[in-house]
């Protein structure tokens, strides 16, 4: 999920090696609290699925049964999908360098929010998934390591690997691999937001490509929702980071914001993105800045904010509510919330179900379309996306993926 807080300072050269150095270091952990309470001893574990009663059953599931199953693999590879966990399993792998809000916190602090991810993984989708945290920011370190493993797996959910390094570490793997391979933190983020805006427009009576978007933020969630509403249609959309909107020839851009100017802005913004919000008919946040209430008062009538900062919106929806017609944030205790738990399960059980050797645009607009119309007869201002405990919705994203990777000759069955 797209988050942003105030970044601390952690001191990870020395770090507490017994249960009572780290209580002295970290006061702040107690049983009685109930968050810690529920993460004592982790929030997933193994379980086995073969009887292992008696030796019969040992033989069967140990030696000398396995030998029969290595030595079928062995001549047909693909045949581990079938007789193996593989098929149905997905790394959740980080370097800890963006968890969250919280920043560079390194991989084994970044361990809960891997743990979180595969249990909504299997909870929503019956995904199995393993959390690994690699202690390297390194990408081709990453790479390699991320590539070595992955005979292991069905899929590789790249997670919190801060920008702009998480786009050559996706690209790449995606050249080397013949798996599924999605940083969620990008396409999560754009899936959801572009199902949440098809049902904006369709509540007031407008299409994707009559719009003009502004987007804060130029980070990994900021450009791939930009690249998905370009894919979708939108009628015009600028981008902004912290030195104002971005066009060609600006001339501090990073290639991937190069890409981004190549592509976007063609009313040719120069300015700010509160100067560029005037007359604008969405706003989206992805960004830690604040807009001021006087910026949002200047876009068109009918308008479209999604403030998707953690924990505090660019924009507090008590104000967004003042000039616009639909608002949505990143946060569970306010309508509408843009979580990715609607996309990535439903996209890895899809791309699983038919052995897909990558994620496509395609079927991540297929995903976005479907999670759309999970809720296309209930649409109501406070109700433009499912809640993540809609049951209809992790079915609907997978057939709709496993459709579309068919159709784009990518699905293996």
């Amino acid at each position: 999920m797209t988050a942003t807080a105030d970044h601390q300072t952690f001191d990870q050269t020395t770090p507490a090696t017994t249960l009572s150095d780290a209580l002295a270091v970290s006061p702040r952990v107690s049983d009685d609290d109930p968050v810690f309470a529920l993460h004592r001893g982790g929030k997933i574990a193994l379980e086995v699925t073969s009887p292992l009663e008696n030796r019969d059953d040992l033989s069967l599931a140990y030696t000398p049964g396995v030998a029969r199953v290595c030595l079928a693999i062995a001549e047909a590879p693909a045949l581990a999908e079938d007789y193996t966990w593989r098929g149905n399993l997905v790394a959740v792998v980080t370097d800890g360098t963006a968890v969250l809000g919280l920043g560079d916190i390194g991989p084994a602090a970044g361990l809960p929010v891997m743990e979180g991810k595969a249990a909504l993984f299997k909870h929503f989708a019956g995904v199995d998934a393993v959390p690994i945290g690699l202690a390297t920011k390194d990408v081709d370190e990453i790479v390699d390591t991320v590539a070595l493993m992955a005979p292991s797996f069905g899929g590789i959910n790249l997670e919190d690997i801060s920008a702009p390094r998480c786009f050559e570490i996706e690209r790449r793997l995606q050249e080397r691999l013949d798996i599924p391979v999605f940083h969620d933190d990008q396409h999560g983020t754009a899936i959801v937001a572009l199902a949440a805006l098809e049902n904006a427009a369709r509540l007031t009576g407008r299409r994707l490509s009559d719009l003009r978007a502004v987007v804060s933020g130029a980070g990994a969630s900021g450009i791939a929702v930009t690249r998905i509403l370009l894919a979708a249609g939108i009628g015009d959309i600028a981008v902004g980071d912290r030195k104002g909107i971005i066009y060609s020839g600006r001339g501090d851009l990073t290639s991937v914001k190069a890409d981004i100017a190549a592509v976007t802005n063609s009313s040719g913004l120069t300015g700010s993105i509160t100067e560029a919000l005037a007359g604008a008919d969405v706003f989206i946040g992805l960004s830690s800045g604040v807009v001021p209430e006087e910026a949002v008062a200047t876009m068109a009538p009918d308008a479209i904010i999604f403030a998707m900062a953690n924990p505090d919106p660019e924009v507090h929806p008590e104000v967004a509510h003042k000039y616009a017609r639909i608002v949505a944030t990143g946060r569970s205790d306010f309508p509408n919330q843009i979580n990715n738990v609607l996309a990535f399960p439903g996209v890895f059980r899809g791309a699983l179900d038919v052995r897909a050797s990558r994620v496509t645009e395609g079927m991540k607009l297929a995903a976005a379309r479907a999670l759309a119309d999970v809720i296309v007869n209930e649409l109501a201002p406070d109700h433009i996306i499912p809640s993540p405990f809609d049951a209809r919705v992790a079915p609907a994203v997978a057939a709709a993926v496993a459709a579309a990777a068919r159709a784009e000759g990518v699905a293996r069955r």
